[in-house]
């Protein structure tokens, strides 16, 4: 999921570096809603402003852990 996450994002935003530890802090607004737009269309998740904290996007792990966490609480 992590690299296909990744393959997503890197070609809607190819100036940001998915490795950084500090992904919130490289997104602005657009960034951050081309983020949870493409991930919940991608896995059929709800995702919305309540979602979009430095926590959930702080790297991309964190949004790994997001996606997965949805999911589950869909299920």
């Amino acid at each position: 999921m992590k690299q296909h996450i990744r393959s997503l994002l890197e070609d809607l935003l190819p100036l940001v570096d998915f490795d950084s530890d500090f992904l919130f802090s490289q997104l602005d607004s657009l960034g951050v809603t081309t983020i949870l737009m493409v991930l919940a269309q991608e896995y059929g998740i709800d995702l919305g402003a309540k979602d979009a904290t430095p926590r959930n996007l702080k790297s991309l792990d964190s949004l790994v852990a997001m996606v997965e966490a949805k999911l589950a609480a869909k299920a």
